[in-house]
């Protein structure tokens, strides 16, 4: 690469100029980069938190992962289908000599594919500004950063919370007096935030509280504060169901296609997923309300998921580009927060940066490595599993300078959990890298050299330090990812048919609610042999 430097490569621009620190700044809809030869690696970014992101083997395409009904809430719809290697507003060629040919948007809606030797960058409406490289990855991806911080800024939080959060053991069978007793069972473990998660809602876009929590949300809310944890509340505020009242008060507040339907977000709580269209001026004064609710009932830190409903492609009620809409959107909610810490997940990565002090930056976790299914037969890498989420996450860390890199909880438990100790200690060094510990652990499944060995996990400031693109020095252990980052090799025939069947068959509602009651029962099942 010593001999191509990157200004030697540009094959199209209207106008190119030298970057600050390095590298070019390109303008134009469309560029090009062409490459000395044909590329052996390409990293594709994913659009939004969950989406895949890493090194994946130029030579070969991706199959379209599966099933097509997820693709809303997994990927960005709009290029699910593309063939070629390819991501949301950056990508990367990795040449033979281990050098990067690295090209980067620098506003939003746009986009990067590899095209056998060329790199081709596009935005989908009018142009705007590019950064190109070449060299080290690591130095290549932290220009880019600088740059993006000129231009759509930072988080203001100084340094994320530890949290204890009650996703990843209750999911949605939570109930008041089992969140007093797990607060109080906390006892003096050192976590800032005591966050409640999915479950507390009457339903998706009726943020009220259910019959499970009868002193409401504010009366919660009050006794986190007496027992000395800062509350910490999730919502899902830019998705609606079909039972909730607002999607038949306000069918006109929905994102729609061109023939007026209202736009596929997915299927999750056995029900269709709709967004909100952010458009629309009473959304944005519905939406300003709702925070300050959140905020009344004296929540200051707020979990926001399933955000990239506010992005997807969609006719709105102001014609305006899809992720500024989206960002449009975050702005209100961001003041209307006020100085709560935000949490963003589900979420376009760059649209949400300079408005949010945290952001999740991989799929969920799971108490499994991963799960067979979805890595052969659907080829989904943004299901919850570990190793997913270990992917992802790490190819995502150079975000740090720009916002608070959440990779999900950690496990010390063994209870209800099939990770090895080996996997479970790889993700609480996951955490340990990105600067951002959480748990789900409930107190009563721990035992107590589990506990302490939390405890003496979230005291712990170990100095941190990368070494190479997946080997981190952490204290005085050397840890090495790199086995957890590799992709799998691409399904035989075999594979592709099964999964074919089992994809189609997820892709059926009324399948996927029977599938979905299976699991909330196996819960209900599970929670009453190991209470909280």
């Amino acid at each position: 690469m010593t001999s191509n430097p990157i200004d030697q490569l540009i094959l199209t621009a209207e106008t190119t100029r030298q970057a600050k620190g390095g590298g070019v700044i390109l303008t134009g809809s469309s560029v090009k980069l062409g490459l000395p030869s044909r590329p052996e690696f390409y990293l594709v970014h994913g659009w939004q938190s969950w989406s895949l992101t890493g090194w994946v083997d130029a030579s070969i395409r991706l199959p379209v992962m599966k099933p097509t009904s997820m693709h809303p809430m997994q990927t960005d719809p709009v290029y699910a289908n593309d063939p070629r290697p390819n991501g949301a507003w950056y990508g990367a060629a990795r040449l033979a000599d281990g050098q990067a040919v690295f090209l980067g948007a620098l506003s939003l809606e746009s986009h990067v594919a590899l095209d056998g030797a060329t790199l081709t960058g596009w935005y989908e409406r009018g142009g705007g500004e590019w950064f190109a490289s070449c060299g080290d990855e690591a130095e290549c991806l932290g220009r880019y950063a600088d740059l993006l911080k000129e231009r759509l800024g930072k988080g203001r939080a100084a340094k994320p919370y530890r949290v204890w959060c009650s996703w990843y053991s209750l999911y949605t069978e939570i109930d008041e007096p089992g969140l007093l007793k797990i607060l109080a069972d906390l006892g003096d473990l050192p976590f800032e935030i005591f966050q409640v998660d999915d479950g507390w809602q009457k339903g998706i876009g009726d943020w009220e509280p259910n019959a499970k929590f009868p002193s409401g949300m504010d009366g919660l809310a009050a006794r986190i504060k007496a027992a000395g944890r800062t509350p910490g509340l999730w919502l899902a505020p830019l998705l609606v169901t079909p039972s909730a009242p607002l999607f038949r008060r306000h069918p006109d507040w929905l994102l729609r296609d061109e023939k007026g339907r209202p736009v596929s977000a997915g299927y999750n709580w056995s029900e269709k997923l709709y967004a909100l269209d952010t458009t629309y001026p009473e959304v944005l004064e519905w939406l300003k309300a709702l925070m300050g609710r959140v905020r009344a009932w004296g929540y200051d830190y707020v979990k926001l998921d399933f955000l990239y409903a506010g992005a997807l492609p969609g006719h709105r009620h102001i014609d305006m580009p899809r992720e500024a809409a989206y960002r449009q959107g975050l702005k209100v909610i961001r003041e209307a927060l006020g100085d709560a810490y935000f949490l963003t997940c589900g979420a376009p990565i760059l649209p949400s940066l300079g408005l949010c002090d945290g952001m999740r930056v991989g799929p969920d976790v799971a108490g499994h490595w991963e799960d067979p299914r979805d890595r052969d037969l659907l080829v989904n890498f943004a299901t919850p599993g570990t190793r997913n989420a270990i992917r992802t996450t790490l190819n995502r860390l150079w975000l740090k300078p720009l916002v608070h890199t959440d990779p999900d909880v950690v496990y010390f438990r063994e209870r209800q959990n099939s990770l090895t100790a080996g996997q479970r200690g790889l993700l609480q060094d996951l955490a340990q890298a990105a600067g951002f510990k959480a748990t789900s652990d409930v107190p009563a499944w721990l035992a107590p050299s589990e506990r302490e060995a939390l405890r003496k996990y979230l005291q712990a400031t170990p100095e941190v330090r990368k070494l190479e693109p997946y080997v981190y020095q952490i204290g005085e252990r050397r840890v090495d990812f790199n086995a957890a980052v590799q992709m799998p090799p691409l399904p035989g025939r075999l594979a592709k048919l099964s999964g074919a069947v089992i994809g189609g068959l997820a892709n059926v509602p009324a399948l996927m609610k029977i599938f979905d009651s299976f699991g909330r029962r196996a819960m209900r099942k599970m929670l009453k042999e190991n209470p909280v």
